[in-house]
């Protein structure tokens, strides 16, 4: 199966910036960078456990952006020395006997594949079992040759997440929402459904390999941060891959607040809290119904509208968009944070709203695509700053989704969801090149 970006190379200067950088996010004094990888990993796995899987390539240094430019001719406005192309349009044929883009374009993923090419795996937030995945196909000069359908009959395929072993899981947002695997170069007819992952409405999936540890997101105003802990037999030190059928669901909860609760308005979460987890009730019925059964019982803090996640050198990264934060945690220390909170944010720094879909570059910068917002896809630096990438003129109906760089960490792709031409509104998919 070909791999999820497998070139693992990375200058020593890069490898110590990159570490820096880490430390400066993680301010309170957390633990260095992890290295550890388990016995018996496939080198897929392991590229994809460490910081080059986000952008393999040379790595664009965002803190070096400068001003965005009048819109070009795509109506996206862009800092001097990038470019952009539309790279497929719902409800057409990418390239010459692909299949049809689908509509509602969401959350993605990049994959290598052998021959220098990649494709992108993308959701389609259609309801009704109408959604599903598809996956754009470039060969290795970055031509569209191709386009093919990984997942059919499912619904409100929102985001996801990309797995160490090279597949893409992606995620319903509905109330009764599964987890599906999907093979990116694959039929859809390969895609297998993952109960184990809990049925609620879903939004990200993110894998930590150093802890045999899946993450994921819940996309409801009084929802969860959960986990996934593979069993020993799900996920045994000598496999390169997880089965996703045994382990432990199970709920997030910051210390010093009660279940079922928000953390209170006075908690200072812009330092480093210790938190712990507790086992999800009933795993295998639908978490609101189940919520609603437990009351005031119910397991977890709560968190307003979970949203993009991302595991990145031992960090996990997720925003919840019912008050606009970007959130860090940390597996090896137990220990969460809000990195970027526009409430409290400087005036400088007050330009991301409409948090959602999120990714990772191989410096550890933040990239937070808005919905609603001014229709901005945004950069967190490592020291908190916050700089724009892009802004997107003409279609602020709709909302920015599926940031993903390239397995060469060159190119950047993203979606407006409910872009169109001629005002049909299903969505486009942008490639922003960076410079050289």
């Amino acid at each position: 199966m070909p791999a999820l970006s497998p070139d693992t190379t990375m200058p020593v200067d890069a490898t110590k910036r990159r570490d820096f950088l880490r430390q400066l996010f993680w301010s309170a004094g957390a633990a260095g960078a992890v290295g550890l990888s388990w016995p018996g990993l496939t080198r897929a796995a392991e590229s994809a456990s460490s910081p080059s899987a986000a952008a393999p390539g040379t790595g664009f240094d965002f803190s070096t952006l400068g001003p965005l430019r009048e819109p070009d001719a795509l109506g996206l406005s862009l800092p001097a020395g990038f470019t952009a192309r539309i790279v497929a349009v719902s409800g057409e044929r990418p390239a010459p006997g692909a299949s049809i883009w689908h509509t509602y374009p969401d959350g993605g993923a990049t994959f290598a594949a052998p021959d220098g090419g990649w494709v992108y795996a993308n959701n389609s937030e259609v309801p009704l079992g109408a959604g599903g995945v598809s996956a754009l196909r470039f060969d290795r000069h970055g031509q569209v040759v191709g386009a093919h359908r990984i997942l059919n009959g499912t619904s409100a395929n929102c985001a996801g997440g990309a797995t160490p072993w090279g597949t893409w899981l992606s995620a319903e947002e509905t109330s009764l929402g599964r987890v599906w695997e999907c093979l990116p170069f694959g039929s859809a007819s390969q895609a297998v459904v993952r109960p184990a992952l809990g049925t609620f409405k879903h939004e990200a999936v993110a894998v930590d390999p150093v802890h045999r540890t899946l993450y994921l997101t819940e996309d409801e105003g009084q929802g969860r941060f959960y986990r996934f802990v593979c069993s020993e037999s799900d996920w045994p030190a000598s496999a390169p891959r997880a089965a996703l059928k045994s382990g432990r669901l199970q709920v997030l909860q910051v210390d010093g607040v009660a279940a079922n609760q928000l953390p209170p308005d006075e908690m200072d979460l812009s330092h480093p809290r210790h938190v712990s987890w507790v086992d999800v009730s009933s795993p295998s019925l639908p978490q609101s119904v189940v919520r609603g059964v437990l009351g005031s019982k119910a397991p977890g803090t709560v968190f307003r509208g979970g949203e993009g996640l991302w595991y990145f050198n031992g960090i996990v990264y997720f925003s919840t968009k019912g008050d606009n934060r970007i959130w860090a945690f940390e597996p090896a220390t137990q220990q969460l944070q809000v990195i970027y909170d526009f409430a409290t944010a400087s005036p400088a720094d007050r330009v991301l709203s409409g948090v959602d879909n999120l990714t990772v570059s191989r410096h550890g910068d933040v990239l937070v695509a808005e919905d609603g917002g001014n229709m901005e896809l945004c950069v967190i630096l490592p020291d908190r700053r916050v700089k724009v990438l892009l802004r997107v003129h003409g279609q602020d109906e709709s909302e920015i989704t599926g940031p993903a760089f390239s397995p060469d960490g060159t190119r950047l792709y993203f979606n407006s969801q409910r872009g169109g031409r001629q005002g049909a509104g299903l969505g486009i998919t942008y490639e922003v090149k960076l410079p050289a």
